[in-house]
């Protein structure tokens, strides 16, 4: 493309499109452990934009309902080369945090629980385990990593000193709000929408939602059938990677190993099925 490459991330590459535009093409590149592994998925950018096209669609009430917007122009009038896999999007000013919403314990976010009961400043009741759900859905925002750097969870004060009250106090209520719609949405789908991250910046004011969107890469997604609180749940996200890298014994500090053919295929699958219970349609 004759486009100039403005950044490189762990699966994405943006390249500005001019007239305050960016192209995002999401590669089929997949990481764990704040690493990229040797090893593509295949399909998997393709997953990640068409799914998050969907996605802007049907949350485009939520963010009207706050004054809000989404960054998506065109997923079509981009080059053809990465056809599938690109956006063309508004170019922004980025918020310095991450939104992560959670509606069940898991992750990181179980180690802080066990710790303190509590995530930061989130205190939860007692008695929970790995994968219970919560009362009520709850925002622990972090901060926005460079590649090979780690987020770190942040308190909803430090949000305030970072973005102002006003526009912290925004990105939280926005954040649950879209939280909520997708958990109706994989809930009717026959999905468990653990927990996600949302991106926002500011166009003219303006609130704005960015980059992916409730992606198995940004969200831990559960089959409903299979929800069993006390254990890791089974999952349409990338754990099936991390799970097989624990066991082949990395460091995590060394260069990571090549996927087996198993793997990848088990993850491919594991994509496009996210794909297909949602959307309901055939992944192409």
């Amino acid at each position: 493309m004759n486009l100039p490459l403005l950044a490189r991330g762990k699966v994405r590459e943006v390249y500005d499109a001019g007239d305050d535009r960016l192209l995002l093409v999401a590669s089929d590149r997949i990481s764990a452990y704040d690493h990229v592994l040797p090893t593509p998925i295949p399909d998997k950018g393709r997953v990640l934009t068409q799914l998050s096209v969907w996605w802007f669609d049907q949350l485009a009430d939520v963010l009207a309902a706050h004054g809000a917007q989404h960054h998506l122009l065109s997923a079509d009038d981009v080059p053809t080369e990465v056809a599938g896999r690109a956006m063309l999007v508004r170019r922004l000013e980025m918020a310095p945090v991450e939104c992560v919403a959670r509606g069940y314990l898991s992750g990181s976010g179980t180690v802080e629980y066990r710790r303190a009961g509590a995530i930061q400043d989130v205190v939860l009741p007692a008695g929970l385990v790995e994968g219970s759900r919560l009362p009520e859905p709850v925002y622990t925002p972090s901060t926005k990593a460079e590649v090979g750097e780690h987020d770190e969870a942040i308190t909803y004060a430090r949000t305030v000193e970072l973005v102002g009250a006003e526009q912290a106090a925004a990105l939280r209520e926005l954040t649950l709000a879209l939280y909520r719609r997708g958990s109706e949405i994989a809930a009717a789908a026959g999905i468990v929408l653990a927990d996600t991250k949302f991106e926002f910046g500011v166009a003219g004011g303006t609130l704005v939602l960015a980059d992916e969107v409730l992606t198995p890469d940004s969200s831990r997604f559960w089959p409903a059938v299979t929800w069993s609180p006390g254990a890791t749940q089974p999952s349409y996200d990338k754990q099936y990677v991390r799970d097989w890298l624990t066991s082949s014994g990395w460091d995590r500090q060394s260069a990571p190993p090549e996927l087996p053919e198993d793997v990848v295929a088990a993850t491919r699958e594991r994509y496009v099925s996210a794909y297909e219970q949602l959307t309901g349609t055939p992944f192409s």
